[in-house]
């Protein structure tokens, strides 16, 4: 597990075992807010040691970003401080993160001591103000990746947990592409210092407006050659094959990030776009009776 400091008082740690996904935590003088949590127990374990040591009250609040397994599943090593979520965060854990982590623990021994965290401070739209000590950390609705994701930013520090609204391809095979055009516009409303993606490296100042329109100029392209083939249609299984065969350098992203997995989610992005389009062309067809 990789450890850097962001500020004087943020950490960001990033995981070694699965797909370099971050985790982060506040000190204060109050106690520490971590922003995520990683998902094997082994470095879940190593981020409380370290926490442990530079804070004697220790952490008081976890903000899990969203449901997403990768983000939730060592926040049962905290179980003295307060889970935050968006309020839509605490149905997905029931409806799909207990049986996914159920299948989960079968296939991973390491897992099974596992337990998901419900949460114990939850809001709506808008966004919600945490004050803990000297830091006051903002956290605010972003939907597009997920319906509950969240995006943290700690004012003085300007330093913005992204989470999986940014990251080095974005995902939205688990929510929404204009959602997530809009939330991604929302970053560069923030004055930031360093911003945290869910995976992958830390953006410093200059970048971040540079990220977001790639982010932007990426979703567009994707989209595009997901109407095209649709306008061209010669039946689902072709289709499939022919947008299988975009690579993500086609809409402008590389794929080197994550050890080569931005792929795979370039390719789950087509494929779970076409299946929405194609079913939104279907209902619409039949509302006008075509």
């Amino acid at each position: 597990m990789l450890r850097e400091r962001v500020s004087d008082d943020i950490y960001v740690f990033t995981s070694d075992l699965y797909a370099q996904v971050t985790a982060g935590a506040i000190v204060t003088r109050d106690g520490v807010v971590l922003v995520d949590t990683l998902p094997f127990p082994s470095e879940a374990r190593e981020m409380k040691l370290f926490v442990e040591r530079v804070s004697l009250p220790g952490v008081r609040y976890i903000i899990l970003t969203h449901y997403h397994a990768d983000h939730t599943y060592g926040a049962y090593l905290f179980p003295r401080a307060d889970v935050v979520t968006h309020a839509l965060c605490k149905t997905l854990l029931l409806d799909v993160g207990v049986p996914a982590l159920e299948a989960a623990q079968a296939a991973e021994p390491e897992l099974e001591e596992v337990s998901l965290r419900l949460p114990d401070i939850t809001f709506e739209d808008g966004q919600l103000s945490l004050r803990l000590g000297d830091k006051v950390m903002n956290l605010i609705h972003v939907p597009g990746h997920t319906a509950d994701s969240v995006m943290v930013y700690v004012e003085d520090d300007r330093v913005l947990f992204a989470a999986d609204t940014v990251l080095p391809v974005p995902s939205i095979v688990d929510g929404d592409i204009d959602e997530l055009r809009a939330s991604l516009r929302k970053v560069t409303e923030l004055a930031v210092e360093n911003m945290v993606q869910g995976h992958g490296e830390i953006i410093l100042r200059g970048e971040v407006n540079d990220i977001v329109n790639i982010s932007l100029a990426y979703l567009d392209a994707m989209e595009q050659k997901v109407v095209e083939v649709i306008n061209r249609s010669k039946g689902r299984d072709k289709d499939r094959e022919r947008l299988m065969r975009n690579s993500i350098e086609s809409c402008g992203l590389s794929r080197i990030p994550l050890n080569g997995l931005v792929q795979q989610i370039h390719v789950a992005n087509l494929l779970y776009l076409y299946d929405v389009k194609t079913a939104d062309r279907s209902s619409s067809g039949r509302h006008q009776g075509i």
